[in-house]
């Protein structure tokens, strides 16, 4: 029998009959190891420790401790969790259960509708599953044997399934005991190593495939770990998040709300516009500081527009479009950058003017299905703090480097301290020539190991292959918030193509046309997102120099109405955004609805403080109060109350 030789990671090399199968292998090397294994890394492929060896491979085996076999875990849940489901309501279909961040979900067709007291029902079904310990057995079958085998079960979105297998690919189903799924693999050993470590979250509905216009199924959702402990932790952070959750803060705190007949769109109260236009007022001031210049370009633009820039061919399916009476075809801008190129275009530009750096905070309409919608974090109607900067091709390193200042800067001023920068790359759907994309590819790698290099590994970076924009690659920005979930806001993105497809032109040092690079620039992102992370990051406690009422004066008795009126007018003189709150209310009850509604200060006045000029501050999560006289009062308040780049600017002109 031919025999093959197997590298392992200490670089040993071993020589084994071919065909030998991995957990074979493990066996000869020791019972110990044998035991352990969960599945194999092959030739940098995860696969079944079972699967047989037919040739020389570097191998390395996975324990079920490993990283790697973190989505073998999920990926196994879900198959019990189809099982249990099936050993419940014989006659469910079951559809498709892929692993997702933290979990993994199934997607059935039943007729009657889950309801909440079946979660417990069928995870005691998953534990009974998981103690039998079935093993993981992996056959490849006919498409036809697989085909009458779930036709004659009634499982026709298996069948459907089966068919969409690109030929020349194997057809795997992989059994338990004496429950079957098709499925590509690879999994873990046997049903037990998924573990006790697992929760079933939730239901929802959902589409065949995800088309709103197929079959209409139901989701069951699930999360699952290694280890109990971190199940445990996962579940704490996620009921923090529900207390944190935007919705229901901005409810309690009076900043937006939505509604059915306008989906997807913000409906602004007064504090939460004030909060909105605070984030603004702020990026406006940060953006003239760094040379930019703001602009307006138009809401609805002509549909040749949209097909010069690509987005009618790349992203039609998420514009929202409209015909006028004379058949002319209009689309409300997704983006802002076409009309950003035609303000570059207005006018000759020379070389000597470059970097060009134009903002707008323009409001962007995109289609997002109404099940995709989640309060700020996913509307149709957003504003971003967009910009884009048309520069020389020698300029794109220096340029992006700035933005990366700028951007960190920026974030460490709401507290956001760990940054993850990911370079995402061309994707298979997109615009303009190869070596156009390698050029931009390039020069973002380079600057990817600059940024690596200059924070000493305080910036965790990294590749995301295929991720990047339609028309060129982009740096993402994702940030950690308090709780440790991660979320993507900023976006730098260099762009050979679109100023190319527009006829937009500079005049070099020798009176030639060049075409500029355009790098398009967001910090925040979607201003309605950032707002929504900044509210779950801070559950409401928003620093005082952001906060929309930064402090509500509170009478206790009638008798100190007047001095509340003059301590508001006098801090609303120093510029502070201040309430007050003269109801005939007992003060424990107006300093619990004022803490519900986040005030950060509440200053507290009663007939004493009136007679002596003074003022009982209280702070956001406080029990105990401060007595201060009223100018030491507002001094304090206004030096909190200050934008951290108003002061570093007042100190740095001290």
């Amino acid at each position: 029998m031919a025999e093959i030789t197997l590298t392992f990671p200490d670089g040993a090399k071993r020589k084994v009959p071919a065909g030998t199968t991995g957990i074979d292998v493990a066996k000869s090397i020791a019972p110990s190891l044998a035991k352990r294994t969960v599945a194999m890394v092959l030739n940098g492929a995860l696969s079944d420790a079972a699967d047989p060896i037919s040739g020389d491979a570097e191998i390395r085996f996975i324990a079920r401790t490993d990283p790697e076999a973190l989505e073998l875990i999920r990926h196994d849940a879900a198959h019990v969790l189809a099982e249990a489901v099936q050993d419940i309501w014989p006659g469910t279909q079951v559809t498709i259960g892929p692993v997702i961040e933290n979990g993994f979900f199934y997607d059935f067709a039943k007729e009657e509708p889950f309801k909440p007291e079946d979660l417990p029902l069928i995870e005691k079904k998953m534990h009974e599953i998981i103690a039998r310990n079935s093993a993981f057995k992996k056959d490849v079958w006919s498409r036809d044997k697989a085909k009458d085998y779930f036709r004659a079960k009634g499982e026709l979105f298996k069948i459907e399934l089966v068919d969409a297998i690109p030929e020349g690919e194997d057809v795997k189903i992989y059994s338990q005991g004496d429950w079957l799924d098709l499925c590509r693999g690879p999994h873990m050993t046997s049903t037990g190593q998924v573990g006790k470590a697992f929760k079933l979250t939730r239901f929802s509905g959902s589409y065949w495939r995800g088309d709103a216009k197929g079959p209409q199924l139901q989701r069951i959702y699930g999360v699952a770990f290694a280890e109990e402990k971190e199940l445990a932790e996962y579940l704490k952070q996620i009921e923090e998040a529900e207390k944190r959750d935007h919705r229901k803060l901005g409810r309690e705190m009076d900043l937006f709300h939505f509604q059915d007949d306008a989906p997807g769109t913000v409906f602004w109260h007064p504090k939460g516009w004030t909060l909105f236009q605070g984030l603004i007022a702020y990026m406006r001031r940060r953006q003239v500081a760094e040379g930019y210049v703001e602009v307006n370009s138009p809401q609805l633009l002509e549909r040749s527009l949209w097909e010069t820039s690509g987005h009618w061919e790349t992203y039609h399916a998420n514009m929202f479009v409209t015909e006028t009476e004379d058949e002319r075809v209009f689309a409300l801008k997704p983006m802002n950058c076409p009309g950003h190129v035609q303000i570059f275009k207005h006018g000759l530009k020379s070389y000597r003017e470059l970097p060009i750096k134009i903002a707008e905070f323009g409001c962007v309409h995109r289609y997002e299905p109404s099940g995709a919608l989640h309060g700020l974090m996913r509307v149709r109607a957003f504003t971003q703090d967009d910009a884009h900067i048309f520069c020389s091709e020698d300029q794109i390193a220096e340029q992006c480097l700035d933005i990366n200042q700028f951007m960190l800067s920026i974030y460490g001023d709401f507290d956001f301290e760990d940054v993850h920068i990911k370079l995402a790359t061309r994707p298979d759907k997109r615009v303009g020539a190869d070596e156009l994309w390698d050029k931009a590819e390039t020069a973002m790698k380079g600057v990817l190991d600059q940024i690596k290099r200059d924070s000493n590994g305080r910036i965790k970076t990294s590749i995301a292959e295929g991720e990047g924009a339609f028309y060129g690659p982009k740096f993402e920005y994702h940030l950690r918030d308090a709780i440790g979930r991660t979320w993507q806001c900023g976006t730098t993105q260099v762009d050979f193509n679109l100023p190319a497809r527009f006829g937009a032109f500079y005049i070099d040092a020798n009176s030639e046309k060049r075409t500029p690079v355009m790098i398009h620039r967001a910090m925040f992102g979607s201003l309605e997102r950032f707002m929504g992370i900044l509210t779950e990051n801070t559950a409401g406690h928003f620093p005082l120099w952001l906060a929309p009422v930064q402090a509500v004066v509170a009478t206790i008795v009638s008798d100190a109405d007047e001095y509340a009126l003059k301590v508001a007018a006098e801090l609303r003189r120093a510029g502070l955004r201040v309430e007050t709150d003269l109801r005939n209310e007992k003060i424990n009850y107006k300093v619990r609805e004022h803490s519900l509604a986040k005030a950060p200060v509440i200053l507290v006045v009663g007939k004493r403080e009136a007679e002596e000029g003074k003022v009982a501050m209280r702070r956001l999560g406080s029990n105990e109060s401060k007595t201060l006289t009223l100018a030491e009062a507002k001094a304090l308040l206004v030096d909190e109350g200050e934008a951290p780049d108003l002061k570093r600017a007042r100190t740095a002109s001290a």
